[in-house]
């Protein structure tokens, strides 16, 4: 194969491929659940992919969406159901809210924590990066 031939084919090859997606450029990007309502239920359709994303158990989410918006939660194989009527929105700030207190470091900002047990009790936020701890509720 010639050398003029490999670039052809190359040059082919990279027109086929998709563009680049646009983003933000920062490495960790919030996600965004995906949800619909039927009748007086929301349905999170994405739930295990945010979990795995934000590297948390699916428990601790559950109560915390549970909490805050005052709903019970049925957790339905991939998926989970709240028990009320409920917009996007409010579900992706709740979300934002439990990322900000529980997954990004309250130094450095980076997500790259892990939640142990500390002393006494008490629930720590660990950075991987930095090493900074802080304690959650």
């Amino acid at each position: 194969m010639t050398d003029s031939n490999y670039d052809k084919l190359l040059d082919s090859l990279y027109a086929k491929l998709p563009a680049k997606a646009v983003g933000t450029g920062e490495r960790f990007e919030y996600p965004k659940f995906e949800c619909f309502t039927e009748g007086t239920k929301t349905f999170i359709k994405n739930f295990d992919a945010v979990v795995s994303k934000l590297r948390r158990d699916k428990v601790m989410l559950i109560k915390f969406l549970s909490k805050e918006l005052a709903v019970p939660i049925v957790q339905d194989a991939d998926r989970v159901v709240l028990q009320r009527r409920l917009v996007p929105e409010s579900l992706n700030s709740k979300l934002d809210d439990f990322t900000t207190k529980y997954v990004i470091c309250k130094e450095c900002k980076k997500p790259d924590t892990n939640i142990i047990d500390g002393e006494h009790g008490f629930k720590q936020v660990v950075c991987e990066a930095c090493g900074a701890r802080s304690s959650v509720k």
